[in-house]
Parts: C-alpha cells; sequence; structure tokens
C-alpha cells in the first residue's frame, strides 16, 4: 500500500509539475500547485484503495484539491485558478475520452455512449466538488465581513 501511495503522489506531482510549467506557472506558486495536484492525485487513489466508486473517489479527490486551492490563494493572494488549473489535470478522464472516440470510429456506438456517459459523470464530479468548496468559502468570505462591519 505504501508503494501505490507513494507512485501517486510522485505522478500526480510530475504530472502537475508539468502543466504547470507549460501554463507559465512561476516560483512556488508551482510548487504549491504541484504539491496541491499530488493530495488530489493520492486522496483518488486512496478512495480507490478503499473500493469506493470512482464518482465517489473523483468528487472527494475534488473536495481536498480545492480546499487547498483556496486556501493556498488567500495566503499568497492569487487566483484560485492559478492551483486549480494545473492540478485537476491529474484526475481528468483523458483516457475515458480516447476509449469513447476509439470505439465510436470503430462503429460500437453503445460502448462509446457507455464511455461518454462515465466521462461526463467523472468531470461532473469533479465540477461539483470544486464548486461546493468554492461557494463555502465565497460564504465564509462575505460572514466574515458583515461581522467585521458590524463591529
Amino acid at each position: 500500500m505504501l508503494v501505490m501511495i507513494l507512485k501517486a503522489f510522485l505522478s500526480s506531482f510530475f504530472a502537475t509539475l508539468g502543466f504547470g510549467i507549460l501554463f507559465n506557472i512561476k516560483g512556488k506558486n508551482l510548487l504549491w500547485a504541484s504539491v496541491t495536484g499530488a493530495i488530489g492525485g493520492l486522496v483518488y487513489k486512496f478512495c480507490l484503495y478503499l473500493n469506493i466508486n470512482d464518482y465517489v473517489s473523483n468528487f472527494i479527490a475534488a473536495l481536498c484539491l480545492s480546499f487547498c486551492a483556496e486556501v493556498l490563494a488567500r495566503k499568497y493572494k492569487n487566483p484560485v485558478t492559478t492551483y486549480i488549473v494545473c492540478s485537476l489535470i491529474p484526475l481528468v478522464p483523458g483516457a475515458a475520452l480516447y476509449r469513447m472516440m476509439t470505439y465510436a470510429l470503430k462503429g460500437a456506438l453503445l460502448k462509446a455512449l457507455e464511455r461518454g456517459c462515465y466521462m461526463i459523470g467523472v468531470a461532473g464530479s469533479l465540477a461539483v466538488g470544486i464548486l461546493l468548496v468554492s461557494t463555502v468559502f465565497k460564504i465564509y468570505s462575505r460572514c466574515k465581513v458583515k461581522r467585521e462591519s458590524i463591529c
């Protein structure tokens, strides 16, 4: 299990690092974005290890990844997208898209539709996870501002 955790962490870290370089993220932001992506990949693999299905695993990983990105964005005064966009790349269902297109080109439309539905479900769970954390942070920020203006 330790090997699985280490492989998940390192592969997600370097995938995020590569996309961070591609997206021109600099300095400590690149390092923190890579760590955020590694945490997301690690949580995803750990959930799969616990026999949680793919959709819920992606949702939980997106929650953790998004939470880390929101905290880092506030700490270093950067946009949240600096961390989320490249950190999310290891969780994106690219293999499902490839298989869907392969099945569609071969004429196996039922299998292509199945892969497409899976891909949309995973992408939706990632989006809902990010949206949930973002909404909670916005509500918290507004309540904090209102409390300070009352005092």
